[in-house]
């Protein structure tokens, strides 16, 4: 599966930016799709998981109520909405469909 993320930036504190990740030869919904993220110097984390075919979804409990999974099938892209984001959430962020994974999208929260 060819897994492909953007939507990454530079954001100030409390601000917003979504994340988009979709997958060439397939469709998302046939897949469990997972963010994750890394920062320097630290493991990779999940943040955020949606379930395949159906809306289940999980988060890591630093970003519950900052971060929303979604996954829209007419555009085949599962979308990972970020909000109140904090400067502790800058890492590289990863979409992993299956077993594959993209290319990482850099986010930085700094003022």
């Amino acid at each position: 599966v060819h897994v492909v993320e953007f939507g990454g930036g530079l954001v100030q504190p409390g601000g917003s930016l979504r994340l988009s990740c979709t997958t060439s030869g397939t469709t998302v919904n046939e897949w469990a799709i997972r963010w994750y993220r890394q920062a320097p110097g630290k493991e990779r984390e999940m943040v955020a998981a949606i379930d395949s075919y159906v809306d289940n979804v999980h988060y890591e409990d630093s970003v519950k109520g900052r971060f929303t999974i979604s996954r829209d099938n007419a555009k085949n892209t599962v979308y990972l909405q970020m909000n109140s984001l904090r400067p502790e959430d800058t890492a590289v962020y990863y979409c992993r469909a299956g077993g594959d994974w993209g290319q990482g999208t850099q986010v930085t929260v700094s003022s």
